[in-house]
């Protein structure tokens, strides 16, 4: 058969889902066979309204197959992507499966997923933790060796040393990442928001992509990048419990019966976005605040179940920090002290505020709105140049990293230079100048009695920097000018350091900005506010988080977590409304847009405008392939090799019925497995379902471990097998999801998002058709795929608010 034809020409040709980087010539397969009723069917509704709702000039549909990329950026690489699939196959063998059942069986099974979510919770603790000790004792170490030599005046090389530190800790970071694993680059959250979406690279959650997430980490923290740990935690909670779901491996044989149960997208999907929870509340010791970011941010399907369970594994993170803290108070743990796992105690601060007060925070949250939106812009325009840079390979991204690395050096080195030296205040609940290498009251270069406020600022971790600014009772601490470099440094060097190949959050560097703003804000305002400088700077912190990421409630509740600070509750939920509410006007969180120039096929919750007047067969592409229920080997074969689909739809032909009748839909890889077993027949005869179950059960279809399993280039057929023919019956999963052809794009989307669907059959609304129009896929929603169908058709004439709000 050649790439022209199907493997049955009478039917209708389609590619259901590309996927990978197969990038298949199908403009020349017969698709002529749906164009007379497709120009019948739906040309009423391919008509452009205007804004009184009048049809005007019909949209002229430009081709008919869908070109969409099926490739994405993961990290700092380039991956190919395909769907996940938490739609229930069901098929002969599962429901065999399912009836066989017993209750010791469904009982094994709830223990173990409990199982998996405890270890799930232990892990994650025990790697957020072990993190923060290897980042304050290599930060710390670096920064006692620096201040030394500078109390000895040796200024050059402590520049020497201190900014050599880091290059090397910069290009190992670089390095492991480039060369092990990139998709481990940047924060993760994108990809972990989109995987939980149902869009899937290997990559993403690989164990590679794991163990560079953690050192990765550790090795960029710790050489002083404007970066946090936290975002790259929530990747790492998401790897530890995609390698826990993994159901074991058949290959390793490191499986038993109970852990078959999790060889399915659906569990894998419950304990990634437990692992989600788990990463934020090890990174800000914030359980609740972690269920909350799982469920505001990364989750796009949630149910009570998964809350309880959810709520279970972060409340194991909190027990196991707080043991392992307690253990290091004793210290055990080298120079890891206050400084690691990020705590600011303010509840000793009363707050109390008037309405001069209230117009001051108002005031935050328009700034932070302001700041947050422009953030989000530069930031997008700073990732698109790197990624050009980063294509290059890795020494790129390398020499890249290296570039930021001197010049977040020459900043943290050289501005505090700039700075004058403070006489010490004779009232300082701390020593001064600072002994060790954190504190509030940096010496630097200041003579013994003094110390430099900038100083004290960037020669510590980014994690004490928060605590100094969050300080309480430290009013005149900073001086305006020193607050003033450190924002635009820190803004600027925040901005071009996220996105280079190495693992970096966001949530710290936006943290800093906005306490910084928050606190020169206090400053200023200091006569007409009663609120200390430390709260204004946590409440500058909230208003920049609610302009760049666009969250409230996780933010709100991880802030309080923080802060231990209940009473600043309702000032942190108006800055956070405020200032999320201005960005808004400007652009996307800063996610949202990450995930769109990385090029994943998200689903949003709700349906674009336009959809509305489009119907389901206005979007439908093809060709389409199907199969027969006893199809030839040879046709299965062929259509594999050179297709990319995942999906076929199985319809039904006389002899077998009296007239084509769909049966179902069979995937690629119970098709592969199918074949494997060649239980094949001389003659097109449907065989019965106990034909196939003697010699396969519903585990062998089950999905295997790490997204990896057979291909049809592993599978070998002579000749006479490829003339032999195969029952499909058995595995095609006969309770599809349909719609009829007629139904609204906008209903249609938002079915496809809400079920988790793969594939969504569509059926004709007459019966003296095929009984198969064609198959969506979540790339026939991707507005280029609409605007490349339909070139008149603009989508930015319609208003963005989404539907039913």
């Amino acid at each position: 058969m050649d790439g022209g034809q199907s493997p049955r020409p009478q039917q209708h040709h389609r590619m259901p889902e590309r996927e990978g980087n197969n990038n298949y010539d199908v403009e020349g397969m017969d698709g002529a066979a749906e164009g007379d009723w497709w120009q019948n069917s739906s040309s009423n509704a391919l008509l452009r309204y205007d804004d009184r709702g009048s049809a005007c000039e019909p949209l002229m549909r430009k081709r008919t197959i869908n070109t969409t990329s099926q490739i994405a950026i993961v990290g700092a690489n380039i991956c190919p992507i395909e769907s996940l699939d938490y739609e229930v196959v069901e098929n002969n063998l599962f429901k065999q499966d399912w009836r066989s059942r017993k209750k010791k069986q469904i009982f094994q099974y709830i223990v173990m997923k409990w199982t998996l979510v405890l270890l799930i919770g232990l892990l994650t603790g025990l790697v957020g933790f072990f993190n923060n000790l290897a980042v304050e004792n290599i930060a710390g170490l670096k920064l006692l060796i620096t201040s030394d030599l500078m109390l000895k005046q040796r200024y050059f090389t402590a520049f020497l040393a201190y900014g050599g530190s880091n290059l090397v800790l910069a290009a190992a970071a670089a390095a492991i990442c480039a060369y092990i694993a990139p998709a481990a680059a940047g924060s993760g959250i994108p990809e972990v928001k989109a995987y939980l979406n149902g869009v899937d690279a290997y990559s993403i959650l690989a164990p590679s992509t794991l163990f560079v997430k953690i050192f990765g980490s550790i090795l960029g923290v710790s050489a002083g990048f404007v970066l946090g740990k936290e975002g790259p935690m929530v990747h790492t909670g998401a790897c530890i419990a995609n390698l826990l779901g993994q159901g074991g491996s058949r290959k390793y044989h490191l499986t038993c019966n109970w852990l078959r149960y999790f060889k399915n997208d659906r569990d894998r999907r419950d304990l990634i976005t437990c692992g989600c929870a788990a990463g934020v509340a090890a990174a800000f010791r914030a359980p609740v605040g972690g269920v909350l970011f799982a469920l505001e941010e990364a989750a796009s399907w949630w149910r009570s179940a998964l809350l309880w369970r959810a709520f279970f594994t972060t409340a194991v993170v909190a027990v196991v920090l707080r043991t392992l803290i307690e253990f290091c108070r004793s210290g055990k743990c080298g120079l890891f002290g206050q400084g690691g796992l990020i705590m600011f105690d303010l509840s000793s601060t009363v707050a109390t505020y008037s309405s001069p007060d209230l117009l001051a925070i108002i005031l935050l949250g328009i700034i932070g709105g302001i700041f947050g939106g422009l953030f989000n812009f530069l930031l997008d325009k700073i990732l698109r140049i790197y990624s050009i840079i980063n294509e290059r390979g890795a020494p790129s991204k390398i020499l890249l990293t290296i570039i930021v690395s001197v010049i977040t050096s020459m900043c943290s080195y050289g501005l505090p230079w700039l700075a004058s030296c403070t006489q010490c205040p004779e009232d300082a609940v701390e020593q001064c100048p600072t002994v060790g290498r954190s504190g509030n009251y940096k010496n630097f270069q200041c003579p013994p009695g003094y110390y430099n406020g900038m100083a004290s600022l960037f020669f510590n971790t980014n994690d004490d920097a928060i605590r100094n600014l969050f300080s309480t009772g430290t009013a005149t601490e900073y001086h305006m000018s020193s607050l003033f470099i450190f924002f635009i440094a820190i803004y600027c060097l925040g901005l071009v350091t996220y996105g280079i190949a190495v693992p970096s959050g966001l949530f710290i560097p936006v943290i800093l900005a906005g306490a910084t703003y928050g606190r020169i804000v206090g400053t200023l305002l200091g006569s007409i506010s009663s609120l200390d400088p430390g709260l204004f700077a946590l409440l500058g912190a909230a208003s920049f988080l609610g302009g760049t990421m666009r969250m409230t409630v996780s933010v709100c509740v991880i802030l309080l977590e923080l802060t231990n600070d209940l009473q600043m509750l309702p000032l942190v939920m108006l800055v956070l409304l405020i200032s999320k509410t201005i960005a808004d006007n400007f652009n996307k969180g800063v996610y949202d847009q990450i995930v769109v120039m990385k090029g994943l096929p998200y689903m949003e919750a709700h349906a674009e405008p336009y959809m509305r007047h489009l119907v389901a067969g206005d979007v439908v592409s093809g060709p389409l392939i199907t199969f027969s229920g006893v199809e030839k080997v040879g046709d299965i074969v062929t259509a594999l090799r050179i297709t990319g689909h995942n999906g076929f739809p199985v319809v039904d032909e006389p002899p077998l019925t009296e007239v084509p009748e769909l049966v179902g839909l069979v995937i690629r890889s119970h098709l592969l497995v199918l074949l494997k077993g060649k239980m094949f027949m001389k003659e097109p005869v449907k065989m019965s379902g106990s034909f196939v179950m003697e010699r396969f059960g519903a585990f062998d279809f089950a999905k295997a471990g790490s997204g990896k399993g057979l291909k049809i280039e592993d599978l070998h057929f002579t000749d006479e097998e490829m003339q032999m023919y195969v029952d499909l019956h058995a595995i095609a999963n006969t309770s599809p999801y349909t719609v009829v052809e007629t139904m609204s794009l906008a209903k249609v989307a938002l079915l496809f998002r809400e079920l988790g669907l793969r594939h969504l059959l569509v059926v004709p609304k007459t019966p003296d058709r095929p009984p198969i129009v064609g198959i969506l896929t979540r790339h026939d929603f991707v507005a280029e795929h609409i605007h490349g169908l339909f070139p008149s058709l603009n989508p930015h004439n319609f208003h963005s608010a989404s539907m039913g709000g």
